[in-house]
C-alpha cells in the first residue's frame, strides 16, 4: 500500500507564499503520476495540480495558473507545490495523490487517482 504524507500547511497573509511537500513511500517516483488536490469547506475537492510519471506532462486548474508549481524530486521521492501570491480563495485542505501508472499523462480528476495523502490545512488570511 503506497502512502502519501503532506507536510508545509498553515497559515499566511494574502500575497503570500508556502511550499507543500508530500513524501511518497515508493521504491521510484517514476512509476507514479502525482497530482494536487484542494477542499474547502462545504465544496468538492478539486485538482490543482498534477504531474506524469516521466516529468514531462504538467497540468494546472485555471484557477492556480502562474501562481502555482508542481515539481518532484525523484531521490528524495517527493512532490512539491509551491504556491505564490496566495489568495483567500486558496484556502482549503491539500491533498496529495498518485497513480500507478508509466503513461505521458496526468489529470485533474479524482478518480485519476487511487492513493491519497491525510492532508494538510492552507489558511489565507490577514
Amino acid at each position: 500500500q503506497l502512502r502519501l504524507v503532506e507536510s508545509g500547511g498553515g497559515l499566511v497573509q494574502p500575497g503570500g507564499s508556502l511550499s507543500l511537500s508530500c513524501v511518497v513511500s515508493t521504491f521510484s517516483l517514476d512509476y507514479y503520476a502525482v497530482g494536487w488536490f484542494r477542499q474547502a469547506p462545504g465544496k468538492e475537492r478539486e485538482g490543482v495540480s498534477c504531474l506524469s510519471s516521466s516529468g514531462v506532462i504538467i497540468n494546472y486548474a485555471d484557477s492556480v495558473k502562474g501562481r502555482f508549481t508542481i515539481s518532484k524530486d525523484n531521490a528524495k521521492k517527493t512532490v512539491y507545490l509551491q504556491m505564490n501570491s496566495l489568495k483567500a480563495e486558496d484556502s482549503a485542505i491539500y491533498y496529495c495523490a498518485a497513480e500507478a501508472t508509466v503513461q505521458s499523462r496526468c489529470g485533474l480528476a479524482i478518480n485519476d487517482y487511487d492513493y491519497w495523502g491525510q492532508g494538510t490545512q492552507v489558511t489565507v488570511s490577514s
